[in-house]
């Protein structure tokens, strides 16, 4: 079992993004509850004040934030981008799923204003983008490509004939800076090319291999 890769600008908090293998007790960060959201590709943050209750279904969300001590917030992901994000001084972290369709229809700016409605101030905020599909690894057609914001053009690459190669770190670190973000770090690994590390979605659906792996990424407040 490998350790979680950290972030030098989440150094000192707990947190990770975990290789293939997952999250066990050997390297979980904190002993408190795992918190989790039914992830849906949406803009949409849940704020976190406890575990859920027995039985209950998480909610429907891409992101969620919280200021409770002792709660790891978890999001699992095998090519989309994983955010973790901390306002120290404030006492408020959080995680996001960045997939093209959330960092497009706004996650990272309502992770952000969320974590700000909790006392966080943007300037003050680390964040770290995590192991995810690079470049030029991701192909994508024009249904994707016309679906993005004005001012993201520069993140897209010309492809074959017909497509593009998308950036979606670069985007996301983007989207973290025009949010007021202090501090932005990227990973800069590839899931889809780092076979035997990473948990990706493109890889196995080129293969026709079972795609449900995935990555989980954890922080919480100590």
């Amino acid at each position: 079992m490998a350790d979680l890769i950290e972030a030098r600008a989440l150094a000192g908090l707990p947190h990770g993004f975990s290789d293939q293998d997952g999250l066990t007790a050997a390297n979980r960060p904190l002993p408190g509850p795992l918190v989790t959201v039914r992830q849906v590709h949406s803009p949409d943050v849940a704020t976190i004040t406890g575990p859920w209750d027995d039985g209950a279904a998480p909610p429907a969300a891409d992101a969620l934030v919280t200021e409770v001590p002792g709660l790891l917030l978890g999001i699992v992901t095998a090519d989309c981008a994983p955010v973790l994000l901390a306002d120290r001084e404030a006492g408020v972290v959080g995680a996001a799923h960045a997939g093209w369709r959330g960092a497009a229809g706004g996650v990272i700016g309502n992770t952000v204003a969320a974590m700000i409605a909790l006392g966080a101030r943007a300037e003050r905020i680390a964040a770290a983008i995590g192991p995810c599909i690079a470049q030029a690894s991701y192909e994508v057609g024009a249904d994707m490509h016309d679906a993005f914001p004005s001012g993201a053009e520069r993140f897209f690459a010309p492809g074959s004939a017909g497509h593009w190669q998308f950036d979606l770190a670069g985007f996301v670190a983007w989207r973290l800076a025009e949010s007021g973000v202090g501090i932005v770090e990227v990973a800069e690994r590839d899931t889809y090319a780092e076979e035997g590390t990473f948990r990706s979605y493109r890889r196995a659906t080129h293969r026709g291999e079972p795609t449900g792996g995935r990555q989980i990424s954890v922080i919480g407040i100590a």
